[in-house]
């Protein structure tokens, strides 16, 4: 730790001044280009969906897909507008949601050290462990709006292309659309969740190294391991415990009771998750040499 921190942790931190600091990172964190190309994409995905299915059923032919959970709610699109926010977020939960994720995350602290800011910001009166709690809430928050991002865009286009009303559970009991639109914000929420997990992995990451393309690639690059990994059979043991393993748990929140025992693994893996790497992340960038 350099002079200068240690004489500005000393000094009391106002609680107004971390908002601004959260403030400040959110600021800059939405104004990026990258950000917006990656919430553009999330929203397009919804959008593409949507017009598959339009076209492909203009004949009266039903889509693809059946049954009851994950991707299978695009059957079910027709039928109900509404279905194209479960079949949106199932379709982009798997890669496109925790790739944006993991851009924002292992670019948060290397990416200031990249550019030759970290050590400014540590000047300030944040102290290191302030300042990570700070990115971490950021990259939270970006969970957040990426998913309801991509559940506001598969709302617009599912009213726009397809019919609105009562719907039909995985458990085939009838709901209102008003508890619908209820259910639906609880999917998005269960997702946003389950990407807290990714989002102190690729924070960890980031404390790693000075460069944020490498921070970034490693962290997508281990999203996309664990998923192959999650694939296999011969690792049945070991796969409960993968953070994407319970991913498309939400899905349960559409059946009448909702089941949720898979929704509290998920919920319970992400909290140890976010945890672990949290700890991991503090540890190495309390310690570290600021160079830049």
């Amino acid at each position: 730790m350099s002079r200068a921190e240690v004489v500005e942790s000393a000094r009391p931190v106002s609680p107004l001044w971390t908002f601004g600091l959260l403030r400040s990172e959110l600021t800059t964190t939405f104004r990026r280009w990258r950000t917006l190309a990656l919430l553009a994409v999330l929203a397009a995905v919804p959008v593409l969906v949507g017009i598959a299915v339009k076209m492909e059923t203009s004949d009266g032919s039903s889509p693809g897909g059946g049954g009851g959970g994950g991707p299978a709610f695009i059957s079910q699109i027709t039928n109900n507008g509404l279905f194209l926010v479960f079949t949106a977020l199932a379709a982009t939960l798997p890669f496109f949601l925790p790739m944006a994720i993991g851009v924002v995350a292992g670019d948060a602290i290397a990416g200031e050290a990249n550019a030759g800011t970290l050590r400014y910001l540590l000047v300030a009166p944040a102290g290191r462990s302030r300042l990570l709690l700070t990115k971490y809430a950021t990259v939270v928050i970006f969970c957040l709006t990426a998913t309801l991002v991509v559940a506001v865009s598969a709302l617009t286009v599912g009213a726009l292309l397809f019919p609105l009303g009562d719907l039909t559970t995985i458990s085939g009991t009838q709901i209102s659309f008003v508890e619908g639109l209820g259910r639906a914000l609880l999917i998005a929420l269960a997702v946003a969740a389950s990407l807290i997990g990714v989002a102190a992995l690729g924070l960890f990451v980031s404390t790693l190294t000075g460069s944020g393309i490498a921070a970034m690639a490693t962290t997508v690059g281990l999203l996309i391991t664990v998923q192959i990994l999650d694939q296999i059979p011969q690792l049945h043991a070991l796969q409960p415990y993968f953070f994407s393993h319970y991913w498309l748990s939400f899905a349960d929140l559409m059946r009448e009771p909702v089941y949720w025992d898979d929704l509290t693994k998920n919920l319970g893996l992400q909290a140890l998750y976010a945890v672990v790497f949290g700890s991991a992340a503090w540890a190495r960038f309390t310690t570290k040499d600021i160079t830049a």
